[in-house]
């Protein structure tokens, strides 16, 4: 968590010419949002999609799953804006709210090798597949196909 900003940042110096697309959370993005003034300081086209559920999500999805719902501490309710956040660095930025704003969304993100932010609103009951649960291998990686059976145990 937090990795990805610094990561496409290194990324995108290593390969100016190639897209890099930070995908991230927006948990994880807070852990070093103030990254955003590297890209401007060196006018680095990184792209930046966020998506935003309120929650630190894997969390969330952890205590839904193995901990009876007993959401503790994962509830993000105090996110900035991020649009206007990443518009005080110069960097475009978008929100998405609806699925029928999408395509026009990733037209505005991918439409030069530019800096670009979007923020995708999604449920905070949305998953993130496959998963390890805690304490396990990857042998024992759980798939969305095996959520309806976890749900029925």
């Amino acid at each position: 968590m937090g990795y990805g900003l610094p990561a496409a940042i290194g990324a995108k110096f290593g390969r100016p010419n190639k897209t890099v697309i930070c995908i991230s959370g927006d948990g994880s993005i807070q852990m070093n949002i103030q990254e955003l003034a590297t890209i401007r300081m060196y006018n680095l086209g990184v792209k930046v999609l966020v998506f935003n559920n309120n929650f630190l999500g894997m969390v969330r999805q952890w205590q839904e799953l193995f901990y009876d719902e007993r959401f503790s501490h994962s509830e993000w309710n105090y996110n900035p804006n991020f649009v206007k956040l990443a518009e005080a660095y110069e960097i475009p930025a978008m929100r998405v709210t609806k699925k029928s704003e999408i395509e026009t969304a990733l037209d505005f993100f991918l439409k030069d090798d530019g800096a670009a932010f979007l923020e995708v609103m999604v449920p905070a009951e949305e998953k993130v597949f496959p998963m390890i649960p805690a304490g396990m291998s990857q042998k024992e990686m759980i798939e969305f196909k095996d959520l309806a059976g976890m749900k029925s145990k």
